[in-house]
C-alpha cells in the first residue's frame, strides 16, 4: 500500500511530455497537479497505516475490525489508481491547449517568472525606431507576428516576452514648413520685398514662377523662401546626392536646411537649396514698327524741326512721386518714384520716334523728339500708350510707371537729350528744363 503514491508518479512520468512540446502554462498546471497528488497518495497511506495500527474498539472483536479496515485499504489502493489517472487525463488535455491566453503580467524588466511587456518588435520595418526591447527574442527567433496588411500584432516569445507594436510615423520631413506667404500691397516691387525679407529679388522670382518683374497686383500671394536660391519639388529619379551635385552644393548643404534626418528623398518632397540659382530674367526682344499701331512695338521716327520753347512740364502725374535719385556722374538722368501704375504724360509736344522695349536695360521706353534737337525719354514704363510717328501734346499720356528692363522699384528714369539719343547726342540734367 505504501507502494501506491509511487506508482501514480511514475504512471504520470510516462505520460509527461517533453519539456519542448509543453507551454509554460501546462507546465505549471502540471506541476502544481503532480505536487497535490504526492499529497493525497502521501495523506492515504498515512491514514491506512493509522488504521492498520489502531486497536479495535471496545466490544468489537478484533477479527471484524481487522477486516474492515483491510477493507478500506483494499479500497482506498483500489480507488487512488483510478483517481490519479483522471487527474492525469485532464492535465494531458489541458497542455494541448495554446498557451496565448495568459494575461500579460509581470513586470518590464528581465525579472520575475511572469511576461514582460516590450514596446516594438516583430518583422516588419514600419515601427518607431525607439524602441525598449530587441525585435527578436533571446533565442534568435522571431518575435513578432503581423497580420495580411503589414501590421504588427501583439505576440509572444518563447520566454514569455509580450511584444506590442507602436504607431507608425507617416510625416515627410521636407522644406514646405519654413516658406513664407506675403500679400503683395499698393507700391510694392520685387526688389522691396526681397530687401524686407533679407533675400535676393531673383529668389522670389523662381519661387512663383514670375514672368515679368511688373507683374505684381495688389492681393497677389507670393511665396517667401528663408534663404536666397531655389524652391524644389523631388522628382522621380531624384536623390539628395543628384541635388547637391547638379546645383553644386553639399549633401549636408540641403539636409541642414531642410532639417532632414533621412537622406532617402520622396516623389513630391519639398526642398530649399541654398544660394542656387535658376534660369535668368529673359530679355524679350523689340518689335520695329515704323508707324501707325497701338502703344506696343519699337521704331522711330524723325521730329519737328523746332522746338516751341519753355519749361518742361513735371512728367510724372499724381501726389507723393518724388526724385529719388538725381543726376550725376554715371546716371545721366532723373529717377521719379511713384505709385506703380501712375500716369506719365510728355513733358512737352513733339513727335514720338521710338515706343517700345529697348534691350539696353531701359525696360518700356518711349522717345519724344521735341525739336531744335532736343529729345526726351521715358523708360522702366509698365505700360505705353503711343505708338511712333504719333504726334502729341504737352501732358498727354504716353505711359505708366513701372519698374521693367534693369530698375528697383516703381519710378521713371526721365532723359532730355542735346541731339539724337545714342546717335551722336548727349544728356543734360533735366532739372535745367523743368
Amino acid at each position: 500500500m505504501p507502494n501506491a503514491p509511487a506508482g501514480v508518479v511514475r504512471a504520470i512520468a510516462r505520460l509527461r511530455r517533453t519539456t519542448s512540446e509543453r507551454s509554460v502554462h501546462a507546465r505549471r498546471l502540471r506541476r502544481r497537479t503532480i505536487g497535490r497528488l504526492r499529497m493525497v497518495g502521501a495523506r492515504a497511506a498515512a491514514v491506512a497505516h493509522r488504521a492498520h495500527l489502531a486497536p479495535p474498539p471496545v466490544g468489537r472483536p478484533r477479527s471484524t475490525s481487522l477486516r474492515r479496515s483491510l477493507a478500506v485499504h483494499s479500497s482506498s489502493e483500489r480507488m487512488l489508481p483510478v483517481v490519479a489517472a483522471i487527474v492525469v487525463l485532464g492535465a494531458s488535455l489541458v497542455s494541448f491547449q495554446p498557451a496565448a491566453a495568459v494575461s500579460p503580467t509581470g513586470s518590464v524588466d528581465a525579472s520575475g517568472s511572469g511576461p514582460r511587456l516590450a514596446i516594438g518588435g516583430g518583422p516588419t520595418d514600419l515601427l518607431d525606431p525607439v524602441r525598449l526591447a530587441s525585435q527578436t527574442g533571446p533565442d534568435g527567433s522571431d518575435a513578432g507576428q503581423s497580420d495580411l496588411t503589414g501590421t504588427p500584432t501583439e505576440t509572444y516569445s518563447s520566454d514569455g516576452t509580450l511584444y506590442k507594436p507602436v504607431a507608425v510615423s507617416t510625416n515627410v520631413q521636407d522644406g514646405s514648413g519654413l516658406l513664407e506667404t506675403y500679400v503683395v500691397q499698393s507700391g510694392d516691387t520685387l526688389t522691396g520685398i526681397a530687401s524686407r525679407y533679407g533675400i535676393s529679388m531673383m529668389t522670389i522670382w523662381w519661387a512663383n514662377k514670375l514672368t515679368a518683374k511688373d507683374d505684381l497686383h495688389v492681393g497677389q500671394k507670393l511665396i517667401i523662401p528663408p534663404v536666397s536660391g531655389l524652391v524644389v519639388t523631388v522628382k522621380d529619379g531624384d536623390t539628395l546626392e543628384s541635388l547637391a551635385a547638379k546645383y553644386s552644393l553639399t549633401t549636408d548643404d540641403i539636409a541642414s536646411i531642410n532639417e532632414l534626418e533621412d537622406p532617402n528623398l520622396i516623389i513630391g518632397q519639398v526642398l530649399i537649396l541654398p544660394n542656387a540659382a535658376g534660369a535668368p530674367i529673359p530679355t524679350p526682344k523689340p518689335v520695329a514698327k515704323v508707324s501707325g499701331g497701338g502703344g506696343g512695338g519699337g521704331g522711330s521716327s524723325s521730329g519737328p524741326s523746332t522746338y516751341s520753347g519753355g519749361k518742361l512740364s513735371w512728367p510724372v502725374v499724381g501726389g507723393g512721386n518724388y526724385i529719388s535719385q538725381p543726376f550725376r556722374y554715371g546716371h545721366y538722368a532723373i529717377d521719379i518714384a511713384a505709385d506703380y501704375g501712375s500716369r506719365v504724360n510728355a513733358a512737352a509736344a513733339g513727335t514720338v520716334i521710338w515706343s517700345g522695349w529697348r534691350s539696353g536695360g531701359g525696360g518700356n521706353v518711349v522717345w519724344i523728339a521735341n525739336g531744335s534737337g532736343l529729345y526726351t525719354t521715358y523708360n522702366h514704363m509698365s505700360a505705353i500708350s503711343v505708338h511712333v510717328g504719333q504726334s502729341v501734346s504737352r501732358g498727354q499720356q504716353v505711359g505708366r510707371i513701372g519698374s521693367s528692363g534693369h530698375a528697383t522699384g516703381p519710378h521713371l528714369h526721365f532723359e532730355v537729350w542735346s541731339g539724337m539719343p545714342w546717335n551722336g547726342g548727349y544728356r543734360v540734367n533735366p532739372r535745367r528744363y523743368l
